[in-house]
């Protein structure tokens, strides 16, 4: 999950120019809606005439979200990663030791991406490799959580609570990891889904970094 806002918006839909504050309100939960049933279910079977009446609205409704599908599903998952990452940094910064131990900060970062990628389902997954938009976004969100990683580990250095490695070198090895999950490589060697596999990421960083080795 990015530490930084997700990519700008790619088209005036999805921007949001010139809206009412009511339109602007009906977007976004249209959005939120779109993205609990693309979690639940993927996208990929979707026509637009079906995603207005699963969400018993109108296509005009949809619209204002994106002017095509293509355009609607990087939306959605571009929104899908704004949650994610408030949520994220949410439970991070509400840490027992959040002011204090920043060992503790990264494993709780980890843990909670694991918990947010636990919403979705294998579907969604399958559809975001498939379609190009969907996976750069994806796969820009990785980079982004590999680097608060490192930003993470450099705060843990300095505060003599993680061992001195090169932070640069631990931000590289968990994007690559990372980067393997989004592919579906760990899945594919492990059985493990993206969620549990960030999981496992979290407990082997969290033993490697741990002082006193």
């Amino acid at each position: 999950m990015p530490a930084e806002p997700s990519p700008a918006p790619t088209s005036a839909a999805d921007a949001g120019a010139g809206r009412t504050d009511r339109q602007v309100e009906l977007r976004r939960r249209v959005l939120d809606e779109l993205v609990d049933l693309f979690l639940r279910e993927g996208f990929a079977g979707f026509t637009l005439q079906d995603l207005a009446r699963r969400l018993r609205c109108s296509k005009s409704t949809l619209y204002l979200v994106a002017t095509s599908k293509e355009q609607l599903v990087a939306a959605v998952v571009r929104r899908f990663f704004q949650r994610a990452t408030q949520a994220v940094e949410a439970r991070v910064a509400a840490g027992p030791d959040a002011g204090a131990d920043p060992a503790a900060r990264l494993a709780t970062y980890l843990r909670a991406v694991a918990s947010e990628l636990q919403n979705a389902g294998p579907a969604f997954f399958a559809d975001v490799a498939a379609h190009p938009p969907a996976r750069d976004i994806y796969e820009t969100n990785t980079r982004h959580a590999a680097r608060r990683v490192q930003q993470l580990v450099v705060e843990g250095v300095r505060a003599g609570r993680m061992r001195d490695l090169d932070a640069a070198f631990v931000g590289a090895a968990v994007e690559q990891v990372m980067t393997a999950i989004h592919r579906g490589d760990i899945a594919a060697s492990t059985g493990l889904g993206d969620a549990d596999a960030y999981r496992e990421l979290a407990r082997l960083v969290s033993a490697a970094l741990a002082p006193g080795r």
